[in-house]
Parts: C-alpha cells; sequence; structure tokens
C-alpha cells in the first residue's frame, strides 16, 4: 500500500502528538503565498492519515476502504505521486473494504436523503494547535476537555481579533471540517463567535460505535465534557432532530438549569424525547457538573435522573422553574 509519509519533504518535524510539520505543498496551486513556516501537517495511523495546511487552509484525508477524494488525489500529486501510483493505491484501498466502510457509505447515503449534508469550511487564518502548557490549554483543561480534541488558538499579531485571547473549537462532519466556533478567554462580549451551518450539531464524529446513548446538551463545552453532543443553542430545528434520530441511540436531553433551559425541555418533550434535570448543587449546566463531580460522576447522576414520561417530565420542570424563582 503506498505509504504518504515516504514522500513528504525531507526537511520536516514529528510533534510528541503524532503530527508532521512541513513546508505546506499546496498553497502554490490555491492562489497563496508558498509556505516556508512549516505550516502543513499531517497525521497517519494504519487506516489512513489527515492533512491540513494551517497557510491556506487546505485540508484533505484518506481511510483504507474508501476511494481516494479529489482532494486527496491532489495532495498527492503535488507531493510528486505519480498518476499511476495514485490509481493503484485507490484500487489497494478498496480491495481493504471492510464492513464499517460499507457501513459508513451507507450512513451517509442515508444523510443525503435525508438531506443532511454541510460545506467544507476553513478555520480561521493562522490557526494553530494549542501546545500541551500554557494559557489556552490551561482554559480547555479548565473546561474539562480532553487532551487529544485538536483545540485551537490564533497566534499570528495579524489575527483579526487582536488584544484578545481565544481558543478555537473546530466543528467536523464525517471527520470533515464544516465551521468552528471562537470562545475569547476574557470577559468582553462577544464571547463566542462561531461558524456554524444551519441544521449542525457538535460532536456526532466524537460517539463511539459501540455506544447505546446519545446525551443531547446546549453548549460545546458540555458536550465535549460528556462526550455527548451540542445544539449551541437553547432549542432544537427540525434539521437538528433529524440528524440526532438518524445516530440510532437512546437520546437524553439534558438542558442547562436556567430559564433558557425551560424552553429547551418544551421542545424535547414535542419530540418525545426523554429529558434529565438532575438536582445538582451550584451547577449550571453539564460542564459544571463535570468540573464539581467528575465526568463518570456527572453522567450516573444524568441517567438516574433521566425521564421519560411526560408527565413526570412536567413535574420536574415546575420545580426547576421554582428553583430558578427564588
Amino acid at each position: 500500500m503506498l505509504s504518504i509519509a515516504n514522500y513528504l519533504p525531507a526537511k520536516k518535524k514529528s510533534s510528541a502528538s503524532g503530527w508532521i510539520s512541513f513546508n505546506a505543498v499546496c498553497c502554490d496551486h490555491n492562489g497563496n503565498t508558498s509556505d516556508r513556516r512549516s505550516r502543513g501537517g499531517i497525521k497517519t495511523n494504519e487506516q489512513g492519515w489527515s492533512y491540513h495546511c494551517f497557510n491556506c487552509n487546505y485540508t484533505a484525508s484518506f481511510i483504507l476502504g474508501r476511494t481516494l477524494s479529489y482532494k486527496a488525489r491532489r495532495l498527492l500529486g503535488w507531493l510528486g505521486v505519480s498518476e499511476r501510483e495514485i490509481e493503484l493505491a485507490n484500487l489497494e484501498s478498496l480491495r481493504h473494504r471492510s464492513i464499517h466502510g460499507i457501513l459508513d457509505d451507507r450512513q451517509r447515503t442515508v444523510d443525503v436523503l435525508a438531506d443532511i449534508k454541510f460545506e467544507e469550511r476553513d478555520l480561521p487564518p493562522f490557526a494553530e494547535l494549542v501546545g500541551s502548557t500554557g494559557l489556552h490549554r490551561n482554559y480547555v483543561r479548565s473546561r474539562c476537555v480532553p487532551d487529544d480534541y485538536p483545540v485551537m488558538t490564533q497566534t499570528s499579531p495579524e489575527r483579526a481579533w487582536p488584544g484578545r485571547e481565544q481558543v478555537i473549537i473546530p466543528f467536523t462532519h464525517h471527520n470533515s471540517i464544516v465551521g468552528y466556533t471562537i470562545r475569547f478567554l476574557d470577559d468582553r462580549n462577544p464571547r463566542y463567535l462561531n461558524d456554524m451551518q444551519p441544521g449542525y450539531v457538535f460532536g456526532t464524529d466524537l460517539l463511539r460505535s459501540d455506544w447505546t446513548q446519545v446525551i443531547v446538551t446546549e453548549g460545546i463545552f458540555d458536550a465535549l465534557s460528556i462526550g455527548g453532543v451540542a445544539l449551541m443553542h437553547n432549542t432544537i430545528s427540525d434539521a437538528q432532530a433529524r440528524l440526532i434520530r438518524n445516530l440510532g441511540l437512546e437520546i437524553t436531553v439534558v438542558p442547562d438549569q436556567d430559564q433558557a433551559g425551560v424552553e429547551l425541555i418544551d421542545r424535547a418533550v414535542e419530540l418525545g424525547w426523554a429529558v434529565s434535570m438532575p438536582a445538582w448543587e451550584d451547577c449550571k449546566d453539564v460542564n459544571d457538573a463535570v468540573k464539581k463531580y467528575g465526568r463518570l460522576g456527572a453522567l450516573i447522576t444524568i441517567m438516574q435522573a433521566r425521564e421519560t414520561s411526560r408527565i413526570k417530565i412536567e413535574l420536574r420542570k415546575k420545580q426547576l422553574v421554582k428553583r430558578l424563582q427564588h
């Protein structure tokens, strides 16, 4: 099988997280100036590879068992791989096609038929992965974000928001970047800046194949800390409901314990979904609960408080509203 690592430039550097950085080969072909700062990055594993350029934001990926995409073919060509080698690699990949690849393709077909599709988007210019230490890493750890999630920041002086430290959370769907949110670390407004497509639900790519439950939260840090999905607001659009249903998992909605969360409860009841309102002390949302009780502790309380009866959900909602009024 063709190894992309054999075609990388001689001048390259490997990081502890597995990324290999080098002068990106895509920029000249996309109308940008040549990369001289090793802004191209690739990460490989036994099943394939993923490439991202932090100079012109070109992305491409490959998974064994799938057809080489147009963007992956272009990247291989720029790296010096011949057309014949690319075709042979494509054929070899299809010979390794597994049941998982077939199921993935089937799910993509279902998504298209259900009109669930998102266009690929670029990350903000000068976005780079945050380091293992420092201000940005300390912030995401304080929000209980797993260390292996690719949180980013803008480090260039030419960034769009000078003087405002920030972290960037990429949005993905089927492992393609389809948007992002910027979380500013100061107390000024706006605190968040989103590039989010209609109907998008954050976190679907993070769910594991052996899970039977999906926890639906409002905020992105709620989802990252508990391993759920995020709506990014306090309601559920029809398109989001369709996407979540297509996951084929048991659904539990966990609203924020504030007035806005009450609206989410009503929408969840309308959809016939289970709702959980744990009796947490001094916790406004899932992320607060994870910080206080730990991920497992928060998860246990969520499942213990899970209700499917409309009558019981209404009673718990009235209790929540009464508590908020005091």
